[in-house]
């Protein structure tokens, strides 16, 4: 028997579910979301708002609370029926965006938080008392290159004095907790570059205006996007999340949950585009004819439908993996790939398709068509799943 036969008599016990699974939580997201239909999501983009109302109905409905255990008060659910949740969300015209953090960032505090720490926080977050939407990680000059990041948290007996900058943080004006990934040991002093990095939950009530503050970035989508400017902030001790160091493998548990519930985010975007392509293409008539019966309207929207169909499956085994506690590195980083491209054919043929009805915000097609495009660039980009995928699975050298 050879090193890999284990490996795969394990994976060979992991089961996917075909078709409508978790059907009682589509049902429900799906009561929810006829609630806020595109005029709602219009008027937010208006005045760049945030979708206060929306939140706060998944939360009472518990979608929210939805991974974290019952002893905390939270639903106790697999990732795969969070992923459910999100795709369902998006499917049916809303966005799940202002909401999904509080979900895969969970992971971490999950896993590598205290007890303490837990008993502090989950509960309320389950209720929706509190709000953990936010993840400070990227930063200018550094992007997708976390190691290098220059966020700087210094001991001083009882609690760590943080200074640096982070920008893309989404939600920060709209949460009271962000978990924050700063570095603890210089650069020059670690091993690897992956060591000396350390994640902090911060409590964003008491740190605004006390060394942090919060500036809004206006963007091509209404994202709720922020920079974090942070000045000797003092942050608790007892804020760190697991040892001091060990915070770069503490944030890629969270990483793999991320690729996995985004994924299934686009596939749900992908299906609401498509849907609309669709229905779009049997009404209108030009030329005497609906233009679906033409081959050039046809075949992209079929096209579209078998590569979502694909990306669909990559997002449940990647789950199925993750949920079993094997491997999903890969699984997960192709699952967004494949999604995340499948999306944006649905899109760009959703768009062809109404023609220049695209362009009028009431069909909402010109929406949804700009939030996708995030997808190829975020939460990673498409050429950087490529490197990992050749690194890691194909054995090639390291690119960079």
């Amino acid at each position: 028997m050879n090193d890999h036969e284990p490996a795969v008599a394990a994976d060979a016990e992991v089961s996917v579910a075909l078709g409508e699974d978790f059907p009682e939580l589509r049902a429900t997201v799906r009561k929810i979301c006829a609630k806020f239909p595109g005029e709602y999501w219009r008027a937010l983009e208006d005045r760049s708002g945030y979708p206060t109302e929306f939140v706060e109905a998944l939360t009472e409905a518990g979608f929210l609370g939805a991974l974290i255990p019952e002893e905390y008060g939270g639903s106790g659910l697999p990732l795969r029926a969070a992923a459910v949740i999100l795709e369902e969300i998006n499917a049916n015209g809303c966005a799940a965006s202002p909401a999904h953090a509080q979900m895969y960032i969970m992971g971490t505090l999950l896993r590598h938080g205290s007890e303490r720490q837990k008993r502090a926080y989950l509960p309320d977050i389950a209720e929706g008392k509190l709000r953990l939407q936010a993840f400070g990680v990227t930063e200018p000059n550094t992007g997708s290159d976390t190691t290098q990041l220059k966020t700087r948290a210094e001991r001083r007996g009882d609690v760590y004095v943080v200074n640096g900058q982070k920008i893309w943080t989404s939600r920060a004006l709209h949460s009271d907790l962000m978990l924050l990934l700063a570095r603890t040991t210089p650069l020059d002093q670690v091993k690897k570059r992956t060591d000396g990095l350390s994640v902090f939950v911060v409590d964003l009530r008491e740190a605004k205006g006390h060394g942090l503050e919060i500036r809004p970035i206006k963007a091509m989508i209404n994202h709720n996007t922020t920079e974090v400017f942070i000045e000797n902030l003092r942050v608790p001790a007892e804020n760190l999340i697991g040892e001091e160091g060990h915070g770069f493998r503490y944030i890629l548990d969270g990483m793999n949950a991320e690729r996995i519930l985004v994924a299934s985010e686009c596939v749900g975007d992908g299906r609401w585009l498509l849907n609309k392509g669709v229905a779009y293409a049997r009404e209108r008539s030009v030329f005497g004819r609906p233009i679906g019966q033409n081959q050039g309207i046809q075949f992209p929207l079929a096209r579209a439908y078998a590569e979502l169909e694909a990306a669909d499956m990559m997002c449940r085994r990647a789950a199925a993996l993750f949920q079993a506690g094997r491997p999903c590195g890969s699984d997960a980083n192709i699952a967004k790939l494949l999604a995340s491209e499948a999306t944006w054919k649905a899109a760009d043929t959703a768009f062809q398709t109404h023609g220049g009805f695209a362009f009028a915000q009431e069909y909402d097609v010109e929406r949804k068509w700009r939030e996708v495009r995030l997808y190829q660039t975020a939460p990673i980009s498409t050429n950087m799943i490529l490197a990992f995928v050749a690194q890691h699975v194909l054995g090639l050298p390291r690119s960079y």
